[in-house]
């Protein structure tokens, strides 16, 4: 039985984030880095870090700085963007978890978010190989049209309303993504309005940054995503232009489900149809 492990990560000018490390009992073949969507906490991700543990990986899950175990008591007054969550929190648990394996080959497993950003991770040329999950651009306007609807109002009018008056996205007052440090959302909206997402905001260093990488990766999409069509998938993967590149686009009939969506995939009961099938093989 895998036993997950708490740990506080030192960051950065004295913050720390808290993180779970899932040990397998036998040997350590490599190690396995799961980087979170936005507004989704790392408990989400133990089945599947468990599993993988049981297959021999050691694991670590973590939350960033202002979400899930590594939330302060107030938000307010937080200082914190999505490139201090890649340049910090992400750079430490590269870090920590190489020490603890060992320095075995380190595997990315980015879900939405946690596939967007390794392009501003400062250790990215540490990662052995990169695998998205439901990752795409976020470009409001390639989004799937039901979405699209929605996230208008989301943009133009909730995020900067709410955000000026609370200090912070009061997304579960809203029922929209979570509760979100101010500089986060606010970085995030400027991504989300743009075509080309990130590098279209942060500028040419990080494009050429993206574009530098020369990590493979493997990207898997699902048909009945509803937050990332398949435009929003290809464009952001085209954003690591130097490394070699394979997309998997699953639809759910392919691995006799009725629905995958854009959470799915780390489900138990997806466990032999998409980890031991699909995930696992990437990783050896």
């Amino acid at each position: 039985m895998v036993q997950p492990q708490l740990r506080s990560i030192g960051t950065h000018a004295g913050r720390s984030i808290v993180a779970t490390f899932f040990r397998p009992e036998a040997r350590i073949r490599a190690s396995v880095l799961i980087a979170p969507a936005m507004g989704v906490s790392q408990g989400f991700y133990a089945p599947v870090a468990a599993w993988l543990a049981s297959e021999g990986f050691l694991v670590a899950t973590f939350d960033y700085l202002g979400m899930g175990l590594s939330r302060p008591a107030k938000l307010r007054g937080l200082r914190v963007s999505i490139t201090d969550w890649a340049t910090f929190d992400c750079e430490a648990m590269i870090h920590a978890i190489q020490h603890e394996s060992g320095g075995r080959p380190l595997y990315w497993v980015g879900h939405s978010l946690g596939g967007q950003i390794p392009g501003l991770v400062p250790s990215r040329e540490r990662i052995f190989k990169l695998v998205t999950i439901a990752c795409g651009s976020g470009y409001w306007r390639d989004n799937p049209l039901a979405l699209r609807r929605r996230v208008w109002w989301l943009w133009y009018v909730a995020a900067p309303i709410a955000t000026r008056i609370f200090g912070y996205f009061p997304g579960k007052r809203l029922r929209k993504v979570g509760d979100l440090p101010r500089g986060v959302m606010e970085q995030w909206r400027r991504w989300c309005l743009n075509p080309h997402y990130a590098v279209g905001v942060e500028g040419a260093a990080i494009e050429a940054q993206y574009a530098s990488l020369r990590t493979p990766i493997t990207s898997f999409s699902f048909s009945d995503d509803e937050f990332m069509s398949l435009q929003n998938t290809e464009s952001l993967h085209r954003c690591y232009a130097g490394a070699p590149r394979t997309m998997k686009r699953i639809a759910p009939m392919d691995v006799g489900a009725e629905r995958i969506g854009h959470f799915g995939f780390f489900k138990t009961r997806f466990r032999e149809s998409l980890w031991k099938a699909h995930l696992l093989p990437e990783l050896v």
